[in-house]
């Protein structure tokens, strides 16, 4: 599609944290990974071609902090939420192996939290297309999905 993409802000952010500390994420970091993410997201945009690919953004912040952190999420971060949109998500189905790693956790709650992300997408009536299967064909069904949309 030759346009930009935006990692996944918060993965490098905790785990500097991890490998300085051994310290997990904590609701304090939520307002830091956000901006962090929202500003690494307004950068690429200036330089994308069409569409802008994403890895993560405020909503599964919102998810991972109301998840995580007994139904909480800050009034700040909600404003930020307000102010953005996101045209289509992708999301990714729990078909495939759960891979640990110094910042994954609850493998036994792969599917509450694959739920919990579709809910608040259709609650918000957000367009998106669950991806199942094996890498390759995740990225084929993305790729035709977005062909579809760009016709």
């Amino acid at each position: 599609f030759h346009t930009e993409w935006v990692p996944e802000f918060a993965r490098g952010f905790l785990q500097k944290k991890w490998d300085n500390s051994q310290e997990v994420c904590s609701l304090e970091d939520l307002h830091t990974i956000a901006i962090g993410q929202m500003k690494a997201e307004n950068n690429a945009l200036k330089k994308a071609n069409k569409v802008l690919f994403c890895d993560t953004n405020i909503w599964v912040t919102k998810v991972w902090s109301e998840t995580h952190f007994s139904g909480y999420f800050s009034p700040e971060l909600k404003n930020i939420l307000k102010s953005v949109r996101y045209d289509y998500y992708f999301l990714t189905n729990i078909d495939v192996p759960w891979v640990k790693d110094d910042l994954r956790d609850r493998p036994d709650n792969r599917e509450e939290m694959f739920n919990y992300f579709k809910g608040q997408l259709d609650v918000n009536e957000i367009q998106y297309s669950v991806v199942s299967g094996g890498k390759e064909e995740r990225l084929k069904r993305a790729i035709l999905t977005l062909d579809k949309i760009f016709d």
